[in-house]
């Protein structure tokens, strides 16, 4: 971004840290409304950021954050100093959500919206039993697991590293598609699909196996099926300083022993 009248929003989290960093930028910049605002500076972590993603879904202004959390992957490193030059010289990256829409065993439907992931997980002990559709296509016939995922380029890294799934470089333009303790098949690792994927999921015996699916922080329990696609009318853009961009942190972060 460059404008010499720049105004910038701050937000932030209610840690300690967060609070008494914020307090520290008021004492040193002059900051507007999230509304009148080019910009917005938010401080906290990542899951300050994911939330603050779907606080202001409609507001389509790019965020600058600064990191106050743990892991901090989707900020930037928090300094005081020379924060406008920062933000005028950082570089910009757009993500989409995806759409989640499910029927449940009542026949009701739901929709929601996920920055990260959408992840389906047994609720009992039994483990759940899916059948995976790619494009209207059936691909898996049944998957015998824990759960199931589907993330995007920027989640790659948090659920889906976990359960082993692969990193995704933001301009690579897929979604990983993921097993959770996968039973059956028994070496099945998951599949790379594209960002233009329909993906759906439909539940086998869910009155004996039930399964509840989650957009980011959105469940919805005792699915039947569940519908993903990437969803292009919301936007969300990221700033993030030249010499430590998203895509430069997704390409250490596969280094990393």
């Amino acid at each position: 971004m460059s404008n010499k009248d720049l105004k910038l929003a701050l937000v932030n989290s209610h840690s300690e840290e967060a609070e008494k960093s914020a307090e520290e930028l008021r004492k040193l910049y002059s900051f507007v409304s999230v509304e009148e605002a080019d910009a917005i500076v938010a401080l906290g972590g990542d899951g300050y950021m994911l939330h603050l993603f779907h606080e202001i879904i409609n507001v389509n202004k790019p965020i600058f954050g600064m990191n106050l959390g743990t892991v901090g992957f989707l900020l930037n490193e928090y300094h005081p100093e020379n924060l406008i030059e920062r933000i005028e010289k950082a570089m910009p990256f757009q993500l989409h959500p995806l759409k989640m829409q499910t029927t449940t065993m009542e026949g009701q439907d739901f929709e929601a919206i996920a920055f990260n992931e959408v992840s389906l997980l047994r609720e009992t002990r039994q483990a759940a039993k899916v059948k995976i559709y790619i494009d209207g296509k059936l691909r898996l016939e049944e998957l015998v697991c824990d759960g199931v995922l589907i993330s995007t380029p920027a989640g790659s890294t948090a659920y889906n590293l976990s359960a082993h799934g692969p990193i995704i470089p933001m301009h690579a333009n897929i979604l990983a598609l993921t097993p959770i303790s996968a039973f059956r098949p028994r070496r099945w690792r998951g599949a790379l699909l594209s960002q233009a994927a329909k993906i759906k999921f439909e539940i086998s015996d869910p009155a004996k196996r039930p399964v509840s699916a989650v957009a980011d922080t959105i469940e919805v329990r005792n699915v039947m099926s569940v519908s993903i696609e990437q969803d292009n009318s919301y936007t969300k853009t990221l700033l993030f300083d030249r010499e430590h961009t998203l895509e430069e942190r997704i390409l250490n972060e596969q280094f990393i022993s």
